[in-house]
Formats: structure tokens, sequence, C-alpha cells
């Protein structure tokens, strides 16, 4: 068994929130899915870009302070928002829109979906979207699955909804969740950084997050190095979608 081999056997991922234990399906359907386009975790592109994405917000304090930073270096980033978020801070999601940021989809109650029906999945999915569609009069176009658990169930919902499923290039998964310290956060995004990366992040962590922090060092040391943080869709359009197929 070759390394690759080994990064994509099913692997465990635990939330902060609902301490879920959710599976990933091996190589061979991670494979099929991204060469359909149907998951999208990484983009192929000429340009030195980079999707920064934020999930499980918004949250009144946390998020603002991304927000204010992100403002202060230009940079643009994809919130996956959470319905019942929503519901509870509109003011956050309006902010986000009108700053230009992307809102993208994250269920409403940000269940584990490893064992719901297709109608409790839909239900999920839907229901979130009303409620950012009556706050900001916009729908949305990306999804991504809490715990970034899929299958084919999953898959065929979002699809038949109208959803792109967006998870996170493997190596830029920051662990902000697991507070495993704001040095640890800068040197796996920043040593990793490829154009076309997207990077996983939180705007929700259950006490003192570290996120802000170590945004404080990676968006400057990033934009010397040339890079521009744009949002998904901005990403995906660059170079007519060319999708990167595998994780090179």
């Amino acid at each position: 068994m070759n390394i690759w081999s080994l990064l994509f056997l099913p692997f465990v991922c635990w939330h902060p929130f609902h301490h879920e234990v959710t599976a990933m399906p091996v190589e061979q359907q991670l494979h099929q899915y991204t060469q359909q386009g149907s998951i999208i975790k990484r983009v192929q592109t000429d340009h030195r870009w980079i999707a920064l994405t934020f999930d499980d917000g918004p949250d009144p304090q946390e998020t603002i302070e991304i927000l204010d930073i992100l403002k202060q270096y230009q940079a643009k980033a994809t919130f996956f928002v959470v319905g019942e978020q929503v519901t509870k801070y509109p003011d956050i999601i309006r902010r986000e829109v009108s700053e230009g940021h992307e809102l993208a989809n994250h269920t409403y109650s940000h269940t584990n979906f490893n064992h719901l029906s297709k109608e409790q999945v839909k239900q999920e999915i839907v229901k979130s979207e009303n409620e950012i569609l009556s706050i900001t009069g916009r729908q949305t176009t990306l999804f991504r699955p809490p715990g970034g658990y899929y299958n084919d169930l999953i898959m065929m919902t979002a699809e038949q909804l109208g959803y792109s499923v967006i998870l996170w290039t493997w190596y830029q998964d920051s662990k902000d969740w697991s507070k495993p310290g704001v040095h640890q956060i800068v040197k796996r995004v920043i040593s990793n950084a490829h154009p076309g990366d997207i990077v996983l992040f939180h705007d929700r962590i259950s006490g003192k997050s570290q996120t802000a922090n170590a945004l404080k060092v990676i968006l400057p040391e990033l934009q010397k190095q040339g890079y521009r943080f744009v949002t998904i869709s901005q990403l995906m359009d660059s170079n007519q979608i060319r999708y990167q197929i595998g994780e090179n």
C-alpha cells in the first residue's frame, strides 16, 4: 500500500459541537466523485488564488473578529453557515454579504447525516436555505455536509437540490476547532499553500478560538507571497472551471 492509499483510508472526524463521529468513504468513491466534478476539494488555476472557508457560524464574537481581519486585508471568503445560527444573527449574515463574502449551506442544525433518511437530509438543507434566502434574498449554490461526511444518498440529494458539494483540500484542514495553538494553525496553512487550495477554518468554536489570531499572521504572509483570497465561486470560475482531479 502506497502513501496515497493511506491518505484516503476511512478516517474519523470529531466535531466540537455535536460530538459526532463520521467516516469518510475510501479512495475509489472519492475519486469517482471528484472525477465527475460532484465533489470539489481543490481547483486547478493559473492564478495565485486561495479560497478561505469558515464553517458553523455565524457567531456574535468570532465571526465579527474574522470579518474585521478579512476587511483589513481586503480578503474574501466563503462562509458555510448553519441555519439555526443564521436565524439568531441575521445582521452578521447581512454584513457578510455586504462586504463581498459568499454564503454557503452547512445544514440547519449541523446534525449527523450518517443515519438520516433522504427526506431528513433534504429537510436539513432546504430549511437552512430558506433561512438564508429570507434574510439575504439570495439562494446559495454550494453545500458542505457536517463533518465532511458524504455518501450516495447525500450526494444525490444535494445534486437534486442544485448544489455543488464543497469539501476542502486534504492538506489544508487547519484543525482550528481542536485548538492546537496559533503557531500550529499558521504553520499548517502557510507551509502547505498552493494555488487553488480550499482551506478549512471555523468561525464558531466552543471556548476561545485561535482562528482570528492565526489569520492575523496567515493573511499578510500569504499576500506577501502573491496570493489573493477569493470566494469558492470565484475560484471555480477561474480558468473555465478546470477542476483538479485527485490531490496532487
